[in-house]
């Protein structure tokens, strides 16, 4: 059995797969010698190589996210696809208290005093008592719903399949409703055909003009030129930005300087808590693969994830 690894030897990797061929590369490029051969692939496998690769039956997304993976070529392929999905769960839901809690307590003026060397006191608010609802109640959005009950705040949530076990949700709504009752409207779901522009001018409209809107998942699902307008206008209050429509951020981009915004770059989930649980995810994935036991996080291919 031959295992193709993009990124660095690790013997946790090796022993995981005790009685398989792994090889570690920079780049899959420089295992083109094992394409016919290989059964499977750690990393991304781009369509040309897909197609040169008769023997391939799995491969693991090193992203919790797999749109970028989704290709036309590996969606009709038999090739089961795995993903990452849970490795940033805690730091992302982390990162949106921490966007939270910047935009309730407009931490930003308090830098510009400190850069000032300004002793500027003033009234703020807190996160009890506030309402939030999440957007997807994955791996992160559950998480971030134990952290906002903590904070003794209201969760209500959005998820696409609301048979399943949503704990720490006060209230599972529609749409309609967790815009208009949210005092911040974060998005944890991954970026799909289903949810890809949901949020546009009309959505934003229906939010709270005091409320903020945090985006901590994937680029897209925001309809961008209606969010800076909402923005620009005061349709709603704020914004905390991790995952933009365009990455990098272009340097031109108005959300830069808004006043309002608080801009990271796609950078929530890079901790070393993430990386760790990214192994442990491969590493139990390669022991079942070579066991010929089920996989763990297999992609639904038709739902984006």
């Amino acid at each position: 059995m031959r295992i193709v690894v993009v990124g660095k030897e690790s013997p946790v990797y090796v022993e995981a797969a005790a009685g398989a061929e792994l090889r570690f590369v920079d780049s899959l490029d420089d295992a083109s010698d094992l394409f016919g051969e290989m059964e499977a692939v750690i990393g991304r496998v781009p369509p040309p190589v897909l197609a040169k690769a008769p023997k391939l039956r799995w491969v693991h997304s090193p992203s919790a996210g797999v749109d970028a993976d989704l290709t036309p070529e590996m969606l009709a392929s038999p090739v089961v696809l795995t993903s990452s999905a849970g490795n940033g769960g805690i730091s992302l839901a982390e990162h949106s208290l921490l966007l939270m809690l910047m935009l309730d307590r407009d931490v930003p003026r308090w830098m510009r005093a400190q850069g000032e060397h300004r002793w500027d006191h003033f009234l703020h608010s807190e996160l009890s008592g506030q309402t939030v609802g999440i957007y997807g109640l994955g791996n992160s959005g559950i998480d971030l719903a134990q952290k906002a009950k903590a904070f003794h705040m209201r969760v209500l949530g959005v998820r696409r399949r609301p048979e399943q076990p949503s704990p720490y949700v006060d209230e599972l709504c529609s749409l309609d409703q967790l815009l208009a009752e949210s005092d911040f409207v974060v998005v944890t779901a991954p970026r799909t055909p289903s949810t890809a522009g949901v949020f546009d001018r009309d959505a934003f409209a229906r939010m709270k003009s005091s409320a903020y809107f945090i985006c901590i998942s994937r680029g897209g699902i925001a309809d961008d030129d209606a969010l800076l307008e909402a923005l620009q206008t005061g349709q709603i209050a704020g914004a905390g930005l991790d995952a933009h429509g365009v990455e990098p951020l272009p340097p031109e981009s108005p959300f830069w300087s808004l006043p309002n915004v608080i801009v990271t770059p796609h950078n929530g989930a890079t901790s070393t808590g993430t990386r760790r649980r990214s192994q442990e995810i491969v590493a139990e994935n390669l022991r079942r693969f070579v066991a010929g036991e089920p996989l763990h996080n297999i992609v639904d291919k038709s739902a984006g994830y």
